[in-house]
C-alpha cells in the first residue's frame, strides 16, 4: 500500500495556488510566510516533480503542479461537503433505535407515546423488540431496554418513563391449588392464565 501523502501540506500547496501567493496564502491561514513556502517546497521535493513555478512577480503552475491542483482541491471539496451533511445529523436527530422491551411495556407504555416521538423525530426508525426472556442490551446490541426498576443493572443509565406499577396474581383457588402457588413467574406462563393486568405502582425504567 502507497504511503499517504501529508494532508496538511496538499492543503497548503492548494491554498497557495488560489490565492496566487505565499503571503496572500499564509495571511488567510494565520501561518507565517516561511513556513507555507518550505511546506510546499518539501511537498515538491518528496514527490520530485516541481509544482510552482517561481519569479519576482507571480506564481504558476507546472504541468504536473495543474494536475496535483484540479486532483486535491477536487478531493478536499469533496470532503467539505461530505463534512457538512453532518451537520444534518446534529441539527435532525435520524438513523434507526433498536429497544428491546416486554410486549406488555410495548403496548402500555411505549406505544401510546409513539405519536408525539415521530411528530417530534420524524426521521427517527424505532424498531421494538419483544422477548419473554431477560436480554442484555449492550451484547445483543440493543440502544435501549425497558425494565422494571429492580432489573437495571448497576452500569446502566435509567430514566423513568412511567409512573409506579403494582403487580399481582389472582385467580380462583380451583386454579392455583395444581400449581402450589409459587413464587416463580415461569410456572404461569401457561395456562390457565387468561389475562395479565397490571396497576401501577412499581417504576418502569427505559435502560441505556
Amino acid at each position: 500500500m502507497a504511503k499517504r501523502e501529508n494532508y496538511n501540506d496538499l492543503y497548503l500547496f492548494m491554498q497557495v495556488v488560489r490565492e496566487g501567493s505565499f503571503t496572500a496564502a499564509a495571511q488567510r491561514l494565520g501561518l507565517a510566510q516561511s513556513g507555507v513556502s518550505r511546506a510546499v517546497r518539501e511537498l515538491e521535493e518528496r514527490l520530485g516533480v516541481q509544482l510552482l513555478v517561481r519569479t519576482t512577480r507571480r506564481l504558476s503552475l507546472t504541468q504536473a503542479g495543474e494536475q496535483l491542483y484540479h486532483n486535491v482541491e477536487s478531493g478536499f471539496d469533496a470532503l467539505d461537503m461530505g463534512l457538512a451533511t453532518l451537520a444534518h445529523y446534529r441539527q435532525t436527530p435520524s438513523g434507526t433505535v433498536r429497544i428491546n422491551a416486554s410486549q406488555h411495556a410495548i403496548d402500555k407504555v411505549l406505544l401510546p407515546k409513539l405519536a408525539v416521538f415521530k411528530q417530534r423525530y420524524p426521521d427517527i426508525r424505532l424498531e421494538l423488540i419483544s422477548e419473554s426472556r431477560f436480554v442484555d442490551i449492550i451484547a445483543q446490541r440493543f440502544d435501549a431496554g425497558v425494565r422494571l426498576g429492580p432489573e437495571v443493572g448497576s452500569g446502566m443509565i435509567a430514566v423513568r418513563i412511567s409512573p409506579d406499577m403494582e403487580m399481582a396474581v389472582v385467580g380462583t383457588p380451583e386454579h392455583f391449588r395444581p400449581l402450589r402457588l409459587s413464587t416463580n413467574a415461569r410456572r404461569f406462563s401457561r395456562p390457565p392464565l387468561h389475562r395479565l393486568s397490571v396497576r401501577r405502582r412499581q417504576p418502569l425504567r427505559l435502560g441505556t
